[in-house]
C-alpha cells in the first residue's frame, strides 16, 4: 500500500510540473497573439551630430548650408504570410547625415514570441541567418520607429527587410525594397 501510494504522489508531482511547464509555454507562444505594443519614434533630426559655431568662429566664418533633410532610398509595404503572421504598413532605408536607417512607419504587425528584424539579401520573405544582417528585436508591434545601419553596410546588396520569429523559425512579415 505504501509503495502504491508513494508511486501515486510521484506521478501527481509530475503530472503537476508537466501541466505547469506547459501552461508557460502555452502562454509564451499564444499570449502575444493578443498583446500589442505602440512606439512613436521620430527620425533623428538633420544636423544634430553638428556643433554650434562659438561666437568668434561665428563671426569669422561664412553662414554654413543648412543640413538636408532624410533621403528615402528604397521603399516597400509589409506583406501578409497567413492569418497569424501579417504586417501592413511602409518600411523604408533612409539616408540622414551620413547614416542609414530603416525606418518603420506607421506600421501594424501580429506579435509574436522572440520576432526579431533582419535586412535580408533575398525578396519574397526569404531569410538567410548567415548572409542577412540583424537589427535587433521587433521593438513595437505597432507604431513608427527606425533601425541604424552600422557605418559601411553596402545597402544595395540588400533587397528586404523581413520580420522573423527566431524561436519557431517562421517568418511573420516582411517589406520587398524598390
Amino acid at each position: 500500500m505504501l509503495g502504491t501510494l508513494r508511486t501515486s504522489s510521484l506521478a501527481q508531482a509530475a503530472l503537476l510540473v508537466v501541466l505547469v511547464a506547459a501552461g508557460v509555454f502555452g502562454w509564451w507562444t499564444i499570449s502575444p497573439l493578443f498583446l500589442t505594443t505602440t512606439l512613436h519614434e521620430n527620425l533623428p533630426a538633420p544636423g544634430t551630430a553638428t556643433l554650434a559655431p562659438t561666437a568668434s568662429a561665428a563671426a569669422t566664418t561664412a553662414p554654413s548650408a543648412t543640413p538636408a533633410g532624410p533621403k528615402v532610398l528604397a521603399t516597400g509595404q509589409l506583406q501578409r504570410v497567413d492569418d497569424l503572421h501579417r504586417g501592413t504598413g511602409p518600411v523604408s532605408l533612409v539616408e540622414l547625415d551620413g547614416k542609414t536607417f530603416v525606418r518603420f512607419e506607421n506600421v501594424a504587425i501580429q506579435n509574436g514570441p522572440d520576432l526579431q528584424v533582419y535586412l535580408a539579401r533575398g525578396m519574397g520573405g526569404a531569410y538567410d541567418g548567415g548572409r542577412d544582417l540583424y537589427l535587433g528585436a521587433l521593438k513595437a508591434t505597432n507604431g513608427s520607429f527606425n533601425y541604424e545601419l552600422p557605418a559601411g553596410v553596402a545597402v544595395a546588396d540588400y533587397k528586404s527587410v523581413v520580420v522573423w520569429c527566431r524561436a519557431f523559425t517562421v517568418l511573420f512579415t516582411w517589406a520587398d525594397l524598390r
